[in-house]
């Protein structure tokens, strides 16, 4: 019975040792999205914002939070996604972002429905494919398997600073 409780504490061992992170799901349409759980902020239901003209179509506007002036971002139209009418279950995710510059910022997603936190080993995650110069996807840092479902993790940084800031700046938000 020791041989067995031994190589049991060794696979744990071996488990613990294998690079995990968490990762925030949420839906929008049919699709299952992941980000770094370290760059959220908070979670919050869907309020009206302050529209801010000459932003691009994807920037609902902006929340004051706790004295905070944050831009919101619609993640369906930033995507190309069909719009929805907000429902009970749409919400904001707060995140925490850095541009080129190394600079801290806050900015909103809205989404769908968050979903859940899971834990994703290195070796679970895999590249996404090479769709050519044509398709732009470098804010998709890798594709996640989690039992029988894919998700598609981003990489808040390069998805919401690519064009969005330099929008922003032009408006003064940041």
């Amino acid at each position: 019975m020791s041989n067995l409780a031994t190589a049991n504490e060794h696979q744990t061992a071996a488990n613990s040792a294998v690079e995990t992170s968490q990762y925030l799901t949420f839906i929008m349409a049919t699709e299952e999205y992941g980000v770094d759980i370290l760059r959220v902020q908070e979670i919050k239901g869907w309020d009206m914002v302050t529209p801010i003209p000459n932003t691009p179509d994807y920037v609902k506007g902006v929340i004051n939070l706790r004295g905070t002036i944050v831009p919101i971002i619609d993640l369906r139209r930033r995507f190309g996604l069909p719009q929805i009418e907000y429902g009970p279950t749409t919400v904001v995710i707060v995140l925490k972002v850095f541009g080129d510059d190394a600079k801290e910022r806050t900015m909103g997603i809205v989404v769908d429905a968050v979903s859940d936190v899971y834990n994703v080993s290195a070796q679970d995650m895999k590249q996404p494919p090479d769709f050519g110069a044509e398709t732009k996807i470098d804010f998709v840092r890798g594709l996640a398997t989690v039992g029988e479902k894919m998700i598609i993790i981003l990489e808040v940084d390069k998805m919401l600073t690519d064009g969005t800031l330099a929008a922003l700046d032009r408006t003064k938000l940041n």
